[in-house]
């Protein structure tokens, strides 16, 4: 089992036909993920990369049943391609775009809640969410790990990376790259509560960052709702303040943000925070050792 993305999840992709989107379809193709089609209003009818092209979501839902949408489209069009998406109710979108305008960004996710919730909406500025060995919607590389009982929701991509290969002798049964912008659709809460209700998770790995309270209050969740062990690591212990340090939500202001003061928030709810990315993964190894 796994959260969100399943071998049965069917997958189609938005600007498939772009450069991007054609190299990335090629690898979830590869990865055994069940990708069924592609969607561009200007190349509707033909087919891409051995896989039919369609106008709109709704009619790839219609004619493929897909049930997750991976968008790859440029920022100044990822907003109406989102829209697109929740008007046509797809499950879950995972929204790989970045450089999104933090408005625009704002604008889809308000769409989706007053639309009823029924999107799923991970991004953007993710590298996607895999399920080894069952399917993989995004650009998480599919031959760094193996299926196994680890949870993984990470703010960073390539810290996603690296700790999905350094604990690939346990193996993970979902990793979630929710991004670093400042509005993102799926935020650690929401993965750690589909963590703690998966009978296939036995512990989680949580990658933050500086910037914003969104550890914090995953912290005072954890302390409230979540059983399983939980492990962490805050990106940026080193990061001079007030500077942006890669992503556009990481951002100090103060004592407020800081890696220290989410360290310090996490330890205090029990989950044991690594001061490096290896440290956080020994601290894994240890925790799946002893079960």
């Amino acid at each position: 089992m796994a959260i969100w993305l399943t071998e049965n999840s069917k997958i189609i992709v938005q600007g498939m036909t772009g450069g991007e989107g054609t190299k990335h379809t090629r690898r979830m193709l590869a990865s055994g993920a069940r990708v069924v089609g592609g969607v561009n209003a200007r190349k509707a009818g033909t087919t891409h990369e051995g896989l039919p092209v369609f106008g709109t979501v709704k009619e790839a839902m219609g004619q493929t049943g897909a049930d997750v949408s991976v968008v790859f489209v440029p920022p100044a069009f990822t907003k109406d391609a989102v829209k697109e998406a929740i008007d046509a109710e797809i499950p879950l979108v995972v929204v790989i775009t970045e450089g999104v305008p933090v408005h625009d960004s704002t604008e889809f996710w308000a769409y989706a809640v007053a639309k009823g919730g029924k999107t799923r909406i991970i991004g953007p500025n993710c590298p996607g969410i895999a399920s080894p060995g069952a399917s993989n919607a995004g650009i998480i590389p599919a031959d760094i790990t193996t299926a196994g009982r680890i949870g993984l929701v990470s703010k960073s991509g390539t810290l996603t990376y690296q700790l999905m290969y350094e604990l690939r002798d346990f193996g993970f049964s979902t990793a979630v790259g929710i991004g670093g912008d400042p509005v993102i659709g799926t935020t650690h809460i929401d993965a750690l509560q589909a963590f703690q209700e998966d009978p296939a998770t036995d512990a989680i790995v949580m990658i933050g960052e500086i910037g914003g309270d969104a550890e914090e209050r995953a912290a005072a969740y954890i302390e409230q709702h979540v059983s399983k062990p939980v492990v962490a690591y805050v990106a940026g212990f080193t990061a001079p303040e007030g500077k942006t340090m890669g992503h556009a939500g990481a951002i100090v202001s103060g004592s407020a943000g800081t890696a220290q003061a989410k360290k310090e928030a996490l330890e205090k709810v029990g989950v044991r925070v690594g001061k490096t990315p290896s440290e956080t993964a020994r601290l894994m190894r240890e925790i799946m050792q002893a079960r």
